[in-house]
């Protein structure tokens, strides 16, 4: 960062002012290799002064990186989306245009930005939704920076903002869609403590029993008496086969061929009208 002091007095003749020069120690002075960059063409001569350049300011880059640090992504990931901004930046970069510090830490800085935008989102939402999420976060932040402030409701925010509350609320959501929690996370510090997968409904098989149930009815209504006869013995009454036999006077073979016809006629009627319905669509008058 360069702060001119000016030594001209009035009255006085004007004088040479002195530059005073605050420089981070991680911003060397490379306005000659630049220079020698942009005059090369294409080739390894080039290539080895850009890979010097990177090498000086990669301290300045990791720097950078370390201003995001605790935001949910490793110091070392950080600096190497750093690197990768850097390395934009100084092939980028038009020596005639001013100081490379200047150009290089937005560029830096955006990038490490756009890898939290795109990358760093735990659910996808859309980039309107994150626009939101962050001004609703930075105003959630001026509304409370005074000692004491309540939490700022969403009419308050939409005040603030110029956001309509809908807007608000969506925003609001998104600022926990950052990150996520494991569902091992330990939900109570009691002994019985319990995790977050604990409290997750599991499938309940029994719905399955009644759809099937539900889709067998009409295929039993159409079954001859006698075969629904035997099938309410042997299925609801627990009779065996030969019991059966006894009782309607024919052999075991024969109920046992009935149970397994009448029970490959239901099965395929189910079946038929499930893929009927699966296949067929809206239907259209001319």
């Amino acid at each position: 960062m360069l702060i001119e002091s000016p030594t001209h007095r009035p009255g006085t003749p004007e004088t040479t002012t002195t530059a005073t020069r605050r420089r981070h120690d991680d911003a060397p002075d490379t306005a000659a290799l630049f220079a020698r960059m942009a005059e090369l063409e294409e080739g390894p001569e080039r290539d080895a002064v850009r890979d010097e350049l990177v090498t000086l300011w990669l301290p300045m880059a990791h720097r950078i990186a370390g201003r995001f640090r605790d935001r949910g992504e490793s110091i070392e990931d950080l600096r190497q989306v750093a690197a990768l901004g850097l390395v934009k930046a100084i092939d980028r970069f038009d020596p005639s245009r001013g100081a490379f510090e200047s150009y290089a830490v937005p560029t830096i800085t955006g990038e490490v930005k756009r890898h939290f935008r795109d990358r760093m989102w735990a659910l996808r939402v859309p980039r309107r939704v994150q626009e939101l999420r962050n001004k609703v976060r930075v105003a959630r932040r001026e509304l409370t920076q005074n000692p004491g402030s309540p939490e700022p409701s969403v009419a308050d925010l939409a005040t603030h903002t110029g956001l309509t509350e809908e807007e608000v609320s969506a925003g609001l959501e998104a600022l926990d869609s950052f990150s996520t929690l494991s569902l091992d996370a330990e939900l109570s510090a009691d002994d019985d403590g319990y995790s977050l997968a604990d409290t997750l409904g599991a499938a309940d098989s029994s719905y399955d029993v009644v759809v099937d149930r539900e889709s067998a009815k009409e295929g039993l209504r159409r079954l001859p008496e006698r075969e629904r006869a035997i099938l309410y013995m042997r299925f609801f009454e627990d009779m065996t086969q030969s019991r059966i036999a006894d009782h309607l006077g024919i052999s075991q073979m024969h109920v046992s061929r009935l149970i397994s016809r009448s029970c490959a006629r239901v099965r395929d009627e189910v079946l038929g009208q499930r893929t009927g319905n699966r296949g067929s669509g809206p239907s259209t008058t001319a």
